[in-house]
């Protein structure tokens, strides 16, 4: 009986001792899984972005509608059709008006005949003027007939005068019934695409009541030239200037990023929401063969920027904590807080002036629970 007692003794320090090394075991703290990135050398940009989807926009876009009212007779485009400049989209019927002009410009023929005979009636008085002239100075002709003849040439010549002016009169005549006939047929201004087509043969067209907008007969877009125009925060307007670089992405190319260059900014703030004011700002893209396929319509983001240094130190930009802090990854696989002094930042990489050095790992998954000051971590990717 006596050598059972140690035996059991040492039977419960044995089990004490393992279920001391099963509770720290279960109790120990378990690493953080945690994504860094290394500090290293690149390029950093400032730069600010649009608040809402800016538009592709053509650089000459037209309503083009009829000045005065009437029936269509001829609309030789349809929708999508590309157009030249001076070719008719659209004509009214105007027998009448073409009716006009025919009188008119028979009307300045008959000028111009009755012209030719009233001045070469003229010129015969004048002859016949200057030889009773000659023939008085010899005592031939009597004074009262010479007096006659000279007035008659006179007469003549004033005749001939006006019958001149009448034709430039019929002349003018002319260009107003052409200018009427003009009114009732729509020309392109431009070469374009006749984007979109309002009417059809048969139907009356009547122009747009004073403050009333309505439809343009057609829709002229010169796809030739085309920009960005974009809406930014009224803050970072201010910092905004006339041929900055730009990167601008559109929806259409996926992850394709065209660079460009501020061509406008609006002089005006646009006060549609008044808690989001913004100020338009236009962009040109640097090459024009990349916009060869862009469609006017299309969405397009613009991020322009404002400064950047090719080479210096950086960290991403989700690694920085508020008051400027990044958690570092120590030799012993726990994290310190290390306040840093920054400078030039965007949404990807933020420059580091102070406290952090090339090579130092930096954690980017600070959002996740247990990423704190002194916590153990596990490592889930490789250095950047």
């Amino acid at each position: 009986m006596k050598h059972r007692w140690p035996k059991l003794l040492l039977f419960l320090l044995i089990a004490a001792l393992g279920i001391a090394a099963l509770s720290y075991w279960l109790m120990r703290p378990r690493p953080v899984s945690v994504l860094v990135a290394q500090v290293s050398k690149g390029m950093v940009q400032d730069s600010v972005a649009n608040t809402r989807a800016g538009t592709i926009k053509a650089c000459r876009r037209s309503g083009l509608s009829p000045s005065i009212g009437g029936q269509i007779v001829r609309m030789p485009i349809k929708e999508g059709d590309r157009v030249k400049q001076g070719q008719v989209l659209l004509e009214f019927w105007n027998d009448d008006l073409a009716a006009q002009l025919l009188l008119a410009q028979r009307q300045t023929r008959a000028a111009e005949a009755k012209a030719r005979q009233t001045c070469i009636q003229a010129e015969t008085a004048a002859r016949e003027s200057r030889r009773l002239q000659e023939l008085h100075k010899k005592k031939l002709a009597s004074a009262e007939v010479t007096d006659k003849a000279v007035g008659e040439t006179r007469a003549s010549q004033a005749a001939c005068q006006a019958a001149r002016v009448n034709i430039e009169v019929s002349q003018a005549q002319v260009a107003v019934a052409e200018a009427a006939l003009e009114r009732t047929r729509l020309l392109a201004p431009f070469d374009g695409i006749a984007a979109q087509v309002n009417g059809e043969i048969g139907e009356f067209v009547t122009p747009s009541p004073i403050g009333v907008p309505t439809p343009p007969a057609v829709d002229l877009i010169d796809d030739s030239c085309i920009y960005v125009s974009a809406p930014m925060d009224e803050v970072d307007a201010a910092r905004i200037q006339v041929d900055m670089p730009v990167k601008i992405s559109l929806d259409a190319y996926g992850d394709k990023v065209f660079k460009g260059r501020v061509r406008r900014i609006a002089p005006y703030v646009l006060d549609r929401e008044k808690q989001a004011r913004t100020v338009e700002v236009e962009a040109d893209f640097n090459d024009p063969q990349q916009t060869k396929n862009m469609l006017a319509g299309y969405s397009a983001d613009m991020e322009i920027i404002l400064a950047q240094k090719p080479t210096t130190l950086r960290v991403p930009t989700e690694a920085v904590l508020e008051g400027n802090k990044v958690l570092v990854v120590g030799a012993d696989e726990r994290l310190k807080e290390q306040p840093i002094e920054t400078g030039l930042d965007n949404w990807e990489y933020t420059e580091v002036l102070s406290g952090l050095q090339v090579g130092q790992r930096v954690v980017v998954s600070v959002d996740r629970e247990g990423v704190k000051d002194g916590a153990l971590v596990q490592i889930e990717n490789t250095d950047d």
